[in-house]
């Protein structure tokens, strides 16, 4: 584990670690016990198949693991159209200032990060490129998907808009990262600048 990481173990090879380092017990588990059957078991259900400091390490990982999946962690989600972005934008659709956030995936289109990267007026805000790329190089992130709340609750692009799109992709495609595409949020409606063919 310390020279590949957890991922290149195999499942019998992690079950040992947590039955101290016992992989004849943890290969025979596996023969007997399907893993998603093991997640469920209790303290109790393991008595007489394992020691109780074995029974309690196990149930306490998979008691572990089903917390974190609950607060959706080591879940990235993965955008494959503009609809399904707008959940993740909920933060800045009924806001009073316009808001630049940018959504950082990863080569799988999974978001692996989420900006704000700047706060305007009542009906602009002010970007600037090196925010949005130095945020994409930091996380090591293949595209990004900008976007922005309008307001006053009308989506369409102004003439601002556009050329802030056209410099933001322009500076992607300088750096290898490109720019999959520009929402604009309301609190009611979404628009999308790509399919729009506005980009």
């Amino acid at each position: 584990m310390s020279r590949c990481g957890a991922e290149a173990l195999r499942t019998p090879e992690l079950l040992s670690l947590l039955l101290d380092g016992k992989q004849e017990t943890a290969s025979r588990l596996l023969e007997t016990t399907p893993l998603e059957e093991m997640a469920g078991m209790s303290l109790e259900q393991w008595k007489g198949r394992l020691t109780r400091k074995q029974a309690s390490r196990l149930v306490a990982a998979f008691e572990l693991a089903r917390r974190g999946l609950q607060r959706g962690l080591g879940l990235l989600p993965t955008i494959s159209c503009p609809a399904e972005a707008v959940p993740l934008l909920g933060e800045i659709k009924d806001q009073r200032k316009e808001h630049f956030l940018c959504l950082y995936l990863n080569a799988r289109n999974q978001v692996v990060h989420k900006e704000v990267i700047s706060i305007g007026s009542l009906s602009a805000s002010i970007v600037h490129p090196r925010e949005v790329f130095r945020v994409a190089l930091h996380h090591a992130v293949a595209s990004v998907i900008l976007t922005h709340n309008h307001p006053s609750g009308d989506v369409s692009p102004s003439q601002d808009d556009l050329e802030l799109t056209r410099r933001l992709v322009k500076a992607g495609q300088l750096m290898g990262i490109e720019v999959l595409d520009h929402l604009i949020i309301g609190p009611q409606d979404f628009l999308s600048l790509k399919e729009r063919g506005l980009m």
